[in-house]
């Protein structure tokens, strides 16, 4: 792999955000890790990462049994809490799963997958809106300088969310985790994009201000829209993990599974996403596609040589460990450690002159849509810089 190549970008993006209306992009949320240069990505290197995508979505789907049995589900660590409500959304094709980001490594044998966000992937902001934003402030806003249709994937998506679903109200609540404005910022991209795919109301607040009634003329998903107005909402779009959820709010969500199943509400991205957000489906893929070009190898046993250690439902990089021949090398601390782990042959990223690490996140909606960039000079983690790209 070529040594990354960057350009830089000159002025500034807040000018064009707020002529957008994208206020919330500008500033705080984003541009303080939003890098002022740019990847120069030849354009057959953005196809390959694009059709890499693609690729190893339909392997995936391809790799989960459809009865989904009991022991498919405990090798991937899915909560026993969640069977019912994956095995639901699998079956039903209106449990539409909206969007997820494939972090790849660019190597010399073309790229690998380390890992798949199928479930709350964030960085739409900064991949919609923010690196696109930085090519207009730097007078490249060509509509072919940027591998970047993920607004128009999203809007396209929800509308066929909304299609498949055309007997519920186009009403649409969207919840974070409490406290995290990165996640508010995120779902307010996807408030946009359904609004300009027909939901007629959206409403931001986080998951904390939900109430979930199973019983009466209360059955639903609720929110208090206005001091003392209270509106249901047919559709639900959560950013907050579905393991975390069966963790932490057991009976919310044995609640959510009961209005699924009797079709009061509808959630995205679906349960049956957790089974791509598992690691352990990195080694199972192995299993299913043993040495095929887009996989690095994986397995729920230790590897020789060079590899690293991830637990199956880490976030933000924390507790991912390389290993040298069983050895602990650099390690990202964190709050996974007692999960059960999976290990994965370790991929060398491509680097800059300064000696820099790139890791391509390719986002799909429905297919893939868009490129983005995050650097660091390790692992990396939810604090490393984002990095736009331009075609050559």
């Amino acid at each position: 792999m070529p040594a990354i190549q960057t350009v830089p970008l000159a002025g500034t993006i807040a000018p064009t955000l707020r002529n957008l209306g994208w206020d919330w992009a500008v500033e705080d949320v984003c541009q303080h890790y939003v890098a002022q240069e740019a990847v120069q990505l030849p354009e057959e290197q953005a196809d390959a990462l694009l059709e890499a995508a693609d690729t190893l979505y339909d392997m995936l789907v391809q790799a989960v049994p459809d009865e989904l049995p009991d022991d498919f589900l405990r090798r991937l660590a899915i909560p026993e809490i969640l069977w019912d409500a994956v095995r639901h959304s699998w079956a039903d094709d209106r449990h539409w799963h909206l969007y997820g980001r494939f972090d790849l490594a660019q190597t010399p044998d073309g790229p690998k997958l380390l890992e798949f966000n199928a479930d709350t992937a964030t960085s739409l902001p900064e991949a919609a809106v923010v690196q696109w934003a930085s090519l207009v402030a730097a007078g490249l806003s060509e509509k072919d300088r940027q591998a970047n249709g993920l607004f128009e994937g999203l809007q396209a998506q929800l509308t066929h969310w909304l299609e498949l679903n055309d007997d519920l109200a186009p009403t649409l609540l969207l919840v974070y985790l409490p406290g995290s404005e990165e996640d508010a910022t995120n779902c307010a991209v996807v408030a946009e994009a359904a609004l300009a795919a027909g939901f007629e109301l959206t409403h931001l607040c986080d998951a904390d201000a939900m109430t979930v009634s199973v019983t009466g003329a209360e059955r639903g998903a609720w929110a208090e829209v206005e001091p003392g107005q209270w509106q249901k909402f047919d559709f639900v779009f959560k950013l907050v993990p579905w393991e975390i959820l069966a963790e932490e709010e057991p009976e919310l969500t044995t609640d959510l599974t009961q209005l699924m199943q009797s079709r009061d509400v509808v959630v995205a991205n679906p349960a049956y996403s957790l089974l791509f957000q598992s690691k352990a489906m990195l080694a199972w893929l192995w299993q299913e596609f043993p040495h095929h070009p887009l996989l690095l190898e994986a397995s729920f046993e230790e590897l020789a040589g060079h590899s690293v250690r991830k637990p199956v439902f880490g976030r933000e990089g924390q507790n991912v460990t390389e290993l040298h021949a069983g050895q602990p090398g650099q390690a990202v601390e964190g709050d996974f450690a007692q999960q059960p782990q999976v290990y994965q042959r370790y991929a060398v990223l491509p680097q800059d002159a300064q000696g820099r690490y790139y890791q391509a996140g390719v986002f799909w909606a429905g297919q893939a849509c868009a490129i983005g960039y995050r650097r660091d000079t390790g692992f990396m983690t939810n604090l490393s810089e984002f990095v736009p790209h331009v075609l050559l």
